[in-house]
């Protein structure tokens, strides 16, 4: 009997929907796990199809097409290791999330998931059907069990697969980040190793998709839960894993642990692998900001720059009247610090022309907000006019603070298509600021060094679109707003949560009352990449027209 068996990890970054180029990935995989005399070489979950792939995947020309490149890749890889990879399978008229053994030239066996998530940003229970509970698949004498993500996060089906005799359990996934998560895989897979006495091999994708990041961070279990091996997070990476088998059955070998970066890092390196994935996988290349001199849009700038080259980059001051000197100099400092284009487009003419022309229509009123949006809209046209222009992609900068409670202009600065800080609450930009300021990594492609000017951070934040205009003006001190909204957002708390935290009954009801009237704005608002469990848009669905409010 084998005593030796070698397990090719492919580590890598699908794109959804690109079947042919996935394959080639996957067959690039193969070899390299062939020249390495592995038994099998495996890819994650849905990784032909692309994930996460939503609709799509229920297309039937889409399905159809995603089973034919699957089966011309059991042809191409027909001499040589098994190869086991993801993808959508039909039977009759049931669709199901597969997990492929190709050998010997075909489809040797479909294994189907068998718990179907339907929470935060999954809709598997109305896309697939659910498969059986089925035993372990033969790799030579060798059997197998796969349990596929959410499989493994239950007892029952490692329990099938060890009493139906599986030798080992090889978990292939499509598990996008969150902050912890990484810490939350490992304790269920520990679960699963003490349950079944069986050593396990943890194997997830990488990359970019919309919202979500695969963070990778592929890794092995012997039994009693100690870790063989660690790859490394966010990298695409390959690995072959040795298991050994002896008096008490197979062990897995020894291997490399790589660092897990500190949470910031982990932030800021999702944000970054977002946009550069985000760009890539549309065929763009060049995105524009506006830079207003403010703490949100440097640290859009740095993301930027650092995702897709400050060449990539450009950032442009639109001031009004209302513009300070010092904005003016932070935004020039900024683009200087990256090394990106930098240009001044001004608006008080334009802001002007507009007010004489509604001028007649407005006798009789008082300036109000009104005429301070304007100013806000003016810049998103004129972004907007050098995105249709230049064909650079626009990039909007609010917060999740801002984003949370409204505090930014519909059609305004609002517009654009993609937020690479929607999910992170201006307390935690200023954190990311500072940590960006002293800490450089191979895969940032923006220079090294304070690349965002202290004084931008210490700064009082503002809009600037009124006479000394601070943010405190309209909306709690951040380190207040921030605690509440965790509670209210992060936590799904109450009213009295709050109070019991120490806010103000009245402060409280107030963000309340924001959160829910800017719903509207939320689904209009451009996608960012997911950092936490309770992000805007498939973390939190909420009605737009909703009259309750909580008076706990």
């Amino acid at each position: 009997m084998t005593d030796r068996f070698r397990v090719t990890l492919a580590q890598l970054n699908p794109v959804v929907g690109d079947l042919a180029g996935n394959a080639i990935k996957a067959r690039d995989a193969w070899e390299q796990g062939k020249a390495a005399d592995a038994d099998l070489v495996a890819l994650p979950e849905m990784f032909i199809a692309g994930y996460n792939a939503q609709d799509l995947v229920m297309k039937p020309a889409f399905y159809a097409d995603a089973i034919k490149t699957l089966e011309t890749l059991a042809a191409d890889c027909a001499e040589g290791p098994a190869l086991a990879i993801g993808g959508p399978w039909v039977e009759g008229t049931e669709l199901f999330n597969g997990y492929f053994i190709l050998q010997g030239g075909k489809i040797s066996r479909v294994v189907k998931k068998h718990h179907l998530p339907n929470e935060s940003v999954f809709d598997e229970a109305r896309v697939f059907a659910p498969g059986p509970l089925a035993g372990p698949y033969a790799v030579g004498d060798v059997r197998i069990g796969s349990p596929i993500c959410e499989d493994a996060w239950n007892e029952d089906v490692a329990e099938t697969l060890e009493e139906s005799g599986a030798e080992f359990l090889l978990v292939p996934n499509g598990s996008p980040y969150y902050r912890g998560r990484w810490e939350m895989r490992l304790n269920h897979m520990v679960a699963r190793v003490i349950e079944t006495g069986l050593p396990l091999i943890y194997l997830n994708m990488t990359g970019g998709q919309d919202d979500q990041v695969f963070d990778g961070g592929s890794f092995g279990l012997n039994p009693g839960g100690e870790l063989a091996f660690q790859m490394s997070l966010f990298d695409s990476a390959l690995a072959h894993v040795d298991l050994e088998r002896g008096p008490e059955g197979w062990r897995i070998v020894a291997g490399g642990k790589h660092r897990r970066p500190d949470p910031l890092e982990q932030d800021y390196r999702v944000m970054v692998t977002a946009l550069r994935d985000y760009m890539a996988k549309s065929g763009m290349q060049n995105v524009l900001l506006g830079l207003s001199g403010g703490l949100d849009s440097a640290i859009v700038a740095a993301i930027a720059a650092d995702a897709l080259g400050p060449d990539h980059v450009h950032g442009v001051m639109l001031p009004s009247e209302y513009t300070s000197q010092s904005s003016l100099e932070d935004g020039e400092a900024v683009a200087r610090a990256l090394g990106c284009r930098y240009d001044v487009v001004p608006i008080t003419e334009a802001r002007a022309a507009v007010t004489d022309t509604l001028a007649p229509l407005f006798a009789g009123t008082q300036p109000d907000l009104t005429e301070e949006n304007i100013q806000s809209r003016l810049r998103g046209l004129l972004l907007m006019a050098l995105s249709n222009k230049f064909g650079g992609m626009l990039l909007t900068t609010g917060n999740k603070s801002e984003v949370a409670v409204g505090y930014a202009t519909i059609y305004g600065d609002m517009a654009g298509g993609y937020n690479p800080i929607k999910d992170l609450y201006k307390t935690r930009v200023f954190e990311i600021c500072r940590w960006r300021n002293e800490n450089h990594r191979d895969w940032m492609k923006g220079p090294a060094g304070e690349v965002i000017p202290p004084r931008v951070i210490d700064k009082p934040p503002s809009a600037e679109l009124r006479a000394d205009q601070k943010d405190s003006d309209s909306l709690p001190d951040y380190t207040e707003l921030d605690a509440i909204l965790s509670i209210l957002i992060d936590a799904d708390g109450s009213i009295a949560d709050c109070v019991a935290a120490g806010f103000d009954r009245d402060v409280a009801q107030k963000v309340e009352a924001l959160i829910y009237a800017s719903e509207y704005k939320r689904f209009q608002s451009a996608p960012g990449p997911r950092l936490s469990d309770r992000a805007f848009w498939l973390d939190r669905r909420y009605p737009i027209v909703n009259r309750w409010r909580d008076r706990s």
